[in-house]
């Protein structure tokens, strides 16, 4: 293909880009600007700056071709006799399927003429091409034509910083680098909130957590597992020569144009170190109560609280409910130009403007409680503490919110009812708790069905009389089931929203907490007090159509 010919069709893959709106005008006009001073092809500057994925910019141009995309890779090599790996590796090219008078060939770059023609004469076929997203076909080459010399675990006995500086060579060669880029832009397009990288005795399993629950992805090859785990240290700023102990870091990457923090967590395993990654995607997040699926009521409880000037408003919940996601919401309604707001965080995880946001560090001496201390010396308004983990932490926070500081926290309960026992537990008086708390908010996410695939329940009243016996009959209610289409991948649910509930103290709650009242009876007096339950949110958002019963009951560990 002439270079007149490559530019012509570069312009309309410019086009076709924006035609699907995988980069806007102001992305494109930066990436023909550098690509103009690097010297290279626009289609490479865009991805290589983050504008468009791989698996976006190849869709595109296997729709500007009118070629298929290349979905499944064989199992065994096509014609190894006649295609030899290193011409298939330089030519980043691989053969899919063979004929007696055909050939297809899977090409990263579709626009390159040679080896199509080079394929044709090796073979004596005529070749079709299909359009390659480059790191797939890397990790198929990889896994069909591993390499001569054969990865092994490192040996004990073996220098250290001799295998560090191969693997750091390894981890910096370019296949490794698309690929762990690939996979972290995957992770991020298909709207995963955790990668999970799991060693095992045959290779590297890789999961998404998607909505919260985990699903299997396409697995990189064996062979390049201890590479793509440097890679993804080097890029943490870790130590890839320290494989015995866990190690936290953060990698901050641009997909399509966006910045998105991954917090990398490593740990030592049987078979390798397992890495989990964590999508904090920032614009992905609107950080606003009514916009996390809260019901109306609980809202404005929350607000009551934080409109207070002082004591303690706690968020609680199992591990993965959302509650740090609630507490910057809660932040972010604010008035942070007339207040001074400060966090103790372990990790941080969203960070954000005019607020003080302070890292623990534990290994220092530098724990929740004796920051805690240092911060009222600072002159706060409001204090976020990460957790409330024991009770010199639990007490300095009691001992602020009396100083007229409002302090918000989480805890680690399953209801509101129990956060107040749990701190009891920890040895908090209960003087001390009934003087200070604001309000106690437990919280679930649970799935939020597909509108474009959702179909009524048949029969609601049997399905609701099954879940919760002793709800009362509703005539005419209506409750949905999943079905599944390409909107939410097949799943039948697509995004989360969040249900609670919201204790708020009143006379005859704080009585019961100031006389040792038993979880029970502290349940009892917020129900009276007009606090809806859990159980009773998530069947309300099943009714309204937002979710299931079974999603509920899946969130409750209860049966659905």
């Amino acid at each position: 293909m002439s270079l007149a010919g490559a530019g012509d069709l570069l312009e309309r893959l410019a086009a076709e880009v924006l035609a699907r709106n995988l980069c806007d005008e102001r992305g494109l006009a930066r990436a023909r600007r550098f690509a103009v001073e690097e010297g290279e092809r626009l289609d490479a500057t865009l991805v290589r700056l983050g504008l468009v994925s791989e698996r976006g910019l190849a869709e595109a141009m296997a729709g500007l071709l009118a070629l298929p995309l290349a979905a499944r890779y064989p199992e065994v090599p096509v014609l190894p006799e006649q295609l030899r790996p290193a011409f298939l590796r330089e030519a980043r090219a691989l053969p899919l399927a063979a004929d007696a008078a055909s050939l297809t060939l899977a090409l990263a770059d579709p626009l390159d003429p040679f080896a199509p023609a080079a394929a044709a004469a090796a073979t004596g076929r005529a070749v079709r091409v299909a359009v390659a997203v480059p790191a797939e076909l890397e990790a198929a080459t990889a896994r069909l034509y591993p390499p001569s010399e054969p990865e092994t675990a490192p040996a004990e006995s073996g220098p250290a910083e001799e295998d560090a500086e191969r693997l750091r060579d390894r981890a910096a060669e370019a296949p490794v680098i698309r690929l762990v880029n690939q996979i972290l832009s995957r992770a991020v397009e298909s709207g995963a909130s955790d990668v999970h990288l799991e060693p095992t005795a045959h290779g590297l399993r890789l999961r998404h957590r998607r909505d919260g629950v985990l699903e299997d992805a396409e697995s990189p090859p064996a062979a390049l597992a201890p590479a793509i785990l440097s890679r993804l240290k080097i890029m943490a700023r870790l130590d890839i020569a320290e494989r015995r102990l866990p190690q936290d870091g953060r990698i901050r990457l641009v997909v399509r144009g966006r910045e998105i923090d991954f917090r990398l967590a490593t740990l030592p395993a049987l078979h390798g170190e397992c890495a989990v990654l964590r999508v904090l995607d920032r614009d992905a997040i609107a950080f606003d109560l009514e916009a996390l699926g809260l019901s109306p009521a609980v809202v404005a409880g929350l607000g009551t609280a934080l409109a207070q000037p002082n004591g303690i408003v706690l968020v609680t919940g199992p591990t993965g409910s959302g509650k740090t996601t609630t507490l910057y919401s809660a932040l972010a309604g604010l008035d942070a130009a007339a207040r001074k707001i400060l966090t103790l965080e372990d990790p941080i995880e969203y960070q954000r403007e005019a607020i003080v946001q302070i890292q623990i560090r534990p290994q220092i001496g530098l724990g929740f409680a004796p920051l805690l201390r240092a911060l009222l010396r600072q002159d706060p308004d409001v204090i976020l503490v990460g957790e409330i983990r024991d009770l010199e932490t639990a007490e300095v926070a009691a001992q602020a919110a009396l100083t007229g500081h409002l302090v918000l926290s989480t805890l680690h309960t399953n209801t509101a009812a129990a956060s107040l026992t749990r701190l009891r537990d920890m040895g908090l008086a209960d003087y001390l708790l009934a003087a200070v708390l604001r309000g106690v908010l437990a919280q679930r996410l649970i799935r939020r069905l597909c509108p474009a695939c959702r179909a009524p329940e048949p029969d609601p009243a049997a399905l609701l009389a099954a879940f919760a016996p002793d709800h009362p009959p509703l005539p005419g209610a209506r409750l949905w089931r999943p079905c599944g289409c390409p909107a939410c991948r097949g799943a039948g649910y697509r995004g989360r929203l969040a249900i609670a509930e919201f204790l708020a103290p009143d006379a005859a709650l704080s009585h019961a907490i100031l006389t040792g009242a038993a979880e029970s009876a502290i349940a009892a007096a917020a129900r009276a007090a007009g606090m809806v339950p859990l159980r009773e949110a998530g069947i309300a958002a099943a009714l309204a159509g937002e979710t299931t019963l079974a999603e509920v009951g899946r969130s409750l560990r209860a049966e659905g």
